[in-house]
């Protein structure tokens, strides 16, 4: 392994790329959840159908699932700056034509047709973000410098329905895509500014068929796991499909294996410490994606909070979450990942479990405790886990294994939104039969879904162990000093 710089310190321009960087996914996170607390509003205004209402959040998640491993890709070939700039521009033109639907009997499919492009502008983005952050800085403050990117996206994940409710309320919903416009521009004239290494492939080859086989295989499972709450978990159309759809990423996989230029170089796979940090993200997102879905829920239909108090409530989750992401990046560069990510995850399981049993009281503020402690272990896990599985590449492999590390948090977020929501709408159906039954029929109701709610939150903590039972045995005990010249370690 050889150095690429002798510094500890990182430029100017370095930071102005970090700033760029984090903007840029600040906005994906963001319409990951902000888009939802819109949807009323604009289900009147357009109109929506119900099946409307959920591809509109669907085919967002949908079409960033599909195409990040490709964009992943296309940045090794053409570069990560001018891919970054691709998908911004992409993302926020995007944006501009969901806030310019027509009201009428075709506002509903383009919108929808919209956020799908919006979501491919996130998947060109992503990848390219994440690897630009990394090659703009040395080694020793990477953990920092990601734990900013990292840390400040997570934040706006979570407070997409604050913020959705504020704009939907005071100004209009179509300002909820809008505000993408403006910081999109941003981020492209602080990346003009920035100058940031746009190293290229050109001789890369993407062969159609490979990329045409992981967009079918990965839209075609992830569609299965989303409609599977509409359709049920045993239905014919969810199990045909969610087959059909693994039977393609399986054959998919098995062509890379047999490629001079594969499309995704499955060998990243068999590193253990790359591997390891892809199992850890995976079961994290599993849990999170669905705690802060269920926790937005619990406030406003249990608790009867407005969409801008429900994202106050969050706050409690929010600002340790930040707090935790700045520690861990120092804490990553002084030793490394064992030490950050499993602390925090043994933190975020006792925060969770001291959250879910909280719920069945009803009571916003005897959650509060929970909520601290697991936003402060969430926060020591998210930046450590993408700077080290990064860091285990070559630099010439890091936009292609970006895209990996990408496409395994979608993929672990739908699928943990798809299974704990089906335990919790199943719970929750049981809980208001059996309420129907009672003297006081609505109170129970209200008791049997906050029980329903716990129980999700249960399985999250559930995630959150097998993460640090996965994290004990893979995660790598060598701290990263030096880039990778060649093959990475094993270890």
């Amino acid at each position: 392994m050889t150095t690429t710089s002798t510094t500890t310190g990182a430029t100017r321009h370095a930071w102005l790329t970090l700033v760029a960087m984090t903007g840029s996914l600040s906005m994906i996170m963001l319409d990951q959840t902000v888009v939802t607390v819109a949807l009323p509003t604009m289900t009147r205004e357009l109109p929506l159908t119900a099946s409307g209402q959920q591809w509109v959040v669907n085919a967002y998640v949908l079409a960033m699932a599909a195409m990040v491993a490709l964009g992943g890709k296309l940045g090794a070939k053409i570069g990560p700056v001018t891919t970054f700039r691709l998908g911004v521009t992409v993302f926020f033109v995007a944006s501009a034509f969901c806030g310019l639907a027509p009201a009428g009997s075709f506002g509903e499919e383009w919108m929808i047709i919209a956020r799908a492009v919006q979501g491919v502008g996130a998947a060109l983005m992503m990848p390219a973000s994440a690897t630009i952050v990394m090659d703009a800085f040395p080694v020793a403050v990477r953990g920092r410098a990601m734990a900013v990117y990292v840390g400040i996206s997570q934040i706006f994940l979570a407070i997409g329905p604050l913020l959705g409710g504020a704009l939907t309320e005071w100004v209009s919903w179509r300002a909820v895509f809008w505000l993408n416009v403006p910081v999109g521009l941003l981020a492209l004239v602080l990346v003009a500014r920035a100058k940031p290494d746009n190293m290229r492939r050109p001789s890369l080859r993407i062969q159609p068929v490979s990329a045409a086989l992981m967009i079918a295989g990965l839209a075609l499972s992830v569609y299965a796991i989303q409609q599977s709450s509409q359709w049920g978990w045993g239905s014919p159309a969810t199990l045909g499909l969610l087959a059909v759809g693994v039977v393609i990423t399986g054959f998919f996989v098995w062509t890379q294996t047999r490629s001079d230029e594969p499309l995704v170089d499955v060998r990243l796979f068999v590193r253990k410490a790359f591997s390891g940090n892809l199992v850890v993200l995976f079961a994290v997102q599993f849990g999170l994606l669905a705690i802060v879905l269920f926790s937005t829920l619990y406030v406003q239909d249990l608790l009867g909070y407005s969409p801008i108090m429900a994202g106050v409530a969050a706050l409690p989750l929010i600002i340790p979450i930040a707090i935790g992401a700045q520690l861990a990046g120092r804490w990553y560069d002084r030793s490394g990942v064992r030490g950050p990510v499993l602390t925090g995850l043994l933190i975020a399981t006792v925060g969770v479990v001291l959250w879910a049993l909280s719920l069945s009281r009803l009571e916003y503020g005897i959650q509060v405790p929970g909520m601290i402690i697991a936003g402060l272990g969430l926060g020591l896990i998210f930046s450590p886990v993408n700077t080290d599985a990064l860091g285990r590449v070559t630099a010439a492999d890091r936009a292609q294994a970006s895209g990996i590390v990408q496409t395994i948090r979608q993929l672990g977020g739908t699928l943990g939104v798809a299974i704990i929501g089906a335990v919790v709408l199943a719970r929750e159906h049981t809980g208001t039969i059996a309420a129907h039954h009672s003297l006081n029929p609505k109170a129970e109701i209200l008791y049997s879904s906050a029980d329903a709610i716990a129980v999700g939150f249960y399985g999250a903590a559930i995630a959150l162990v097998l993460a640090a039972i996965a994290g004990w045995f893979l995660l790598s005990r060598e701290r990263i000093t030096e880039d990778a010249a060649g093959a990475p370690p094993a270890v």
